[in-house]
Parts: structure tokens; C-alpha cells; sequence
């Protein structure tokens, strides 16, 4: 990742409106900020959330609360818990996220 064209800030996420995304179960509240081709998101899912989909989009991702369970096609799976991240490239490996007791998330991609 090459960073550029992004002066020095702060973002206080609070401040962010949250939108709603429902997965197959439970719901996803995103706070985004957008700099240039680079999208920063505070990610809450609800307990019992379940994507609706595999998701290819590459990401860094750090769990700040709760557990993500996060499982790949080849049948692997993958558990964060605060303080632990992960990282996949675009296109690299499709993944879809669960949590049966909510997890909140700071994600780059």
C-alpha cells in the first residue's frame, strides 16, 4: 500500500454517522472515512451476525472487541480476539465473517 495525498488529521469515530448492514443474521454498523482509493472503517457487529456473502475485497483488520470468527472456502477458520488482526490481499482468499458475541472492528482496505 502506497499512501499519498493525505494530509495529517484525527478522526474522532464517534462523530461518524454509522450505517446499517444486515448480514444472513445480525447487523453490521460501519463508521467510514474515505482518503483517496483508501477506505478506513469502525466495524460493530451485532451477536449472531453471519455475512450474506464470501467477500474478496483485500483488508487489514483489528479486532478492538469481542471475537470474530472468520472462515475461508477451503474450510479453514480463523478466531480474533481483541487485539489480535488479520490480513489478505484483494482477490487473494474469498472470507466471510461471524460472531456469535458481537466483536467491534478497525479495518483498512
Amino acid at each position: 500500500m502506497e499512501i499519498r495525498g493525505i494530509p495529517f488529521g484525527t478522526t474522532d469515530w464517534s462523530k461518524i454517522e454509522a450505517t446499517e448492514h444486515h448480514g444472513e443474521t445480525g447487523t453490521a454498523y460501519w463508521r467510514t472515512c474515505q482518503f483517496g482509493v483508501i477506505r478506513v472503517r469502525m466495524v460493530e457487529y451485532t451477536p449472531g451476525y453471519l455475512a450474506d456473502h464470501w467477500c474478496s475485497k483485500g483488508h487489514i483488520l483489528l479486532c478492538l472487541e469481542g471475537e470474530l470468527h472468520t472462515e475461508l472456502p477451503d474450510g479453514r477458520r480463523f478466531t480474533l480476539t481483541p487485539g489480535m488482526s488479520y490480513q489478505v490481499a484483494d482477490g487473494a482468499e474469498p472470507h466471510r465473517s461471524s460472531t456469535k458475541v458481537g466483536a467491534k472492528l478497525f479495518v483498512v482496505d
